[in-house]
């Protein structure tokens, strides 16, 4: 048995899709089901049963004999919140007990980390768990401080020769875009959030550059289909033996006029942009660019080539306006 947790969320839904249509059986879904738009995720992964999270540990201890694996996908993931304890509760403490459970147990654990931890790339988007390294970084939000908070006590397990997981992977998603995602309102990727717009053939606003050098539109991301995150996590899962701290993106930083331009192109509409000032609030807080260094996911050896931003784009408008008779 597989255990998700945040198993009806973004990147957890459709991993457990992924699982049924390899046919891994029954998996252990950590998560609330509260929202129609979550209950949609799942609707067609019958291969689960349900936990709730308050129920997190009992349920793991209850089946300690069956667990083939945790993948900890579950994240407190507002890159706007503020309550401190709140987010490293969730992001921190759980992720915490979760690696002490999978130590003591003999459990591979997989899980979720974030691009979000490098701040404004200033250090470079190199995966690295040195102590210098780690303290060289500067989240630019909340969300980004926990999850470096989690990495530096993995980083800080392994260097003291702590009890640790048989298998252990840490995984920095860049921004990931795909179906299933709805249900996170305005934290659902710039893709999710333009396909009605793009769809009615309206024009969509655009953040302006507030940066000299930088046109408006030409803010770079590395954007990464939600698929190919799922083709890393299952890929581990067949390499026991391969553990550590992972960029999970393309390599290849495009603008967020790419992005637009490959909506709207999927949508059958001409594209049409239009400006807004970036809120002040998120001035100090917004990347300019980011792109993953791959060298570390390359050397353990995936080799696998990922989807292109047109193809992904493409892929997940048809899913949207599908599902929404736009």
């Amino acid at each position: 048995m597989l255990v998700v947790t945040g198993a009806a969320g973004f990147i957890g839904s459709n991993l457990l899709a992924a699982l049924h249509e390899a046919g891994a059986g029954v998996v252990m879904g950590i998560d609330t089901r509260e929202t129609e738009d979550k209950k949609a995720n799942v609707a067609n992964c019958p291969d689960v049963t349900w936990v709730n999270p308050d129920r997190t540990f009992e349920a793991l201890a209850d089946n300690i004999a069956d667990i083939a694996a945790v993948i900890h996908l579950g994240a407190e993931t507002s890159t706007t919140a503020t309550d401190r304890e709140a987010v490293f509760a969730v992001n921190v403490t759980l992720s915490q007990n979760l690696w002490r459970f999978c130590s003591k147990n003999g459990t591979p654990f997989i899980y979720a980390s974030s691009a979000s931890v490098y701040g404004d790339g200033s250090s470079g988007f190199r995966c690295n768990t040195s102590g210098s390294a780690m303290d060289a970084m500067q989240p630019l939000n909340l969300y980004g401080e926990s999850k470096l908070a989690f990495d530096r006590y993995v980083a800080q397990a392994i260097e003291d020769g702590d009890p640790r997981p048989p298998q252990w992977a840490g995984l920095r998603f860049f921004n990931v875009y795909g179906p299933r995602e709805r249900h996170k309102g305005s934290q659902a990727s710039v893709v999710t959030q333009m396909v009605p717009t793009a769809a009615r053939g309206e024009p969509y606003s655009l953040f302006r550059s507030h940066r000299e050098g930088i046109a408006d539109g030409n803010q770079a991301r590395d954007f990464i289909y939600v698929g190919d995150c799922l083709a890393v996590i299952l890929w581990l899962l067949d390499h026991q033996n391969i553990s550590g701290l992972f960029n999970v993106g393309t390599g290849d930083a495009r603008t967020f006029l790419d992005l637009a331009k490959a909506v709207y192109a999927a949508a059958g509409q001409p594209f049409r942009v239009d400006w807004r000032d970036t809120p002040q609030s998120l001035r100090a807080h917004y990347q300019y660019f980011t792109e993953a260094d791959l060298t570390g996911l390359r050397e353990a050896g995936y080799n696998n080539a990922f989807t292109s931003l047109e193809d992904g784009v493409s892929m997940t408008v048809r899913e949207y306006m599908r599902d929404a008779a736009l």
